[in-house]
């Protein structure tokens, strides 16, 4: 078997001025040739992608934030998975570090023969996940050392229905902080409320996604660095279906919701009233 290799880089970053990073590690696309043609028809169009995350969030720039998003398909490796491979919800039906079926169960490689063995999971690892956390942690880093506290927003979105992983319909905004473990309680509760005030979308505080290694990993609030994930429905601004269109209209009923989350989180940065 061909040794990985990728010729992308394993992010794109730019740097804002404000005490919060945004992380979307499953918008990539990219699956190198020769992977690519290991894997199925349907695995080609890469459908477990979190889609459109980037103009979802377009007015990021404008708060002032930091920007960290993937470029490698999450069937390449998933950056919000923990570097073993280790289950997030143990007892309940996971994807891998290097995924080896779709959300609907059907498997990425046309050959079983062809499933990454050890060796090929390091070099991946090495490739793409390894930098992308590195990235990440040297951003925090920088932002605490100037600001004295910082926000992760680490951003997510899913199909509303997928048996697989749950029983009817998602809610339309779920947000993480790992059982109350990876930011300020009370944080947590200004940001539910907010997404209360929505009546057009439903809303849970850790429901079934309380967020994943990268919520769990890097948020520690006693050191000042708080982190949250927002898991969203895709009906909520995309076609859920091929050719996963972005839907402006439908996009623009929620946007301002997750607007005005943001934006609580960077007054609670500055320890303002939000």
């Amino acid at each position: 078997m061909t040794p990985f290799t990728t010729t992308e880089p394993p992010f794109r970053f730019r740097q804002g001025t404000r005490p919060l990073l945004i992380s979307m590690p499953h918008v990539g696309t990219h699956v190198p040739p020769a992977l690519a043609a290991r894997l199925t028809a349907e695995a080609r169009q890469v459908p477990d992608t979190d889609w459109h995350l980037e103009r979802l969030y377009d007015f990021a720039d404008a708060l002032g934030a930091s920007v960290l998003v993937a470029t490698h398909s999450r069937y390449v490796i998933d950056l919000n998975r923990p570097p073993d491979g280790a289950s997030l919800y143990p007892g309940q039906s996971v994807t891998g570090l290097c995924p080896v079926d779709t959300f609907d169960d059907t498997p990425l490689y046309a050959d079983p023969a062809d499933v990454p063995g050890e060796a090929e999971i390091a070099a991946r690892r090495t490739a793409i996940w390894a930098p992308y956390h590195a990235r990440l942690a040297e951003e925090l880093a920088r932002i605490r050392a100037a600001h004295g506290v910082a926000m992760l927003w680490d951003a997510h979105s899913i199909r509303s229905v997928l048996p697989r992983f749950f029983e009817g319909t998602l809610p339309d905004l779920n947000l993480g902080t790992a059982q109350g473990a990876a930011c300020d309680p009370q944080l947590a509760e200004r940001l539910l409320a907010i997404a209360r005030a929505d009546s057009a979308h439903t809303s849970v505080l850790n429901g079934r996604f309380t967020g994943g290694y990268i919520t769990r990993h890097h948020g520690q609030p006693a050191r000042g660095v708080h982190a949250v994930q927002l898991e969203m429905t895709q009906r909520s601004y995309m076609q859920e279906q091929l050719p996963f269109d972005y839907l402006p209209d439908v996009a623009a009923r929620v946007q301002p919701t997750v607007r005005r989350m943001l934006e609580a989180v960077l007054a609670f940065a500055d320890g303002s009233p939000s």
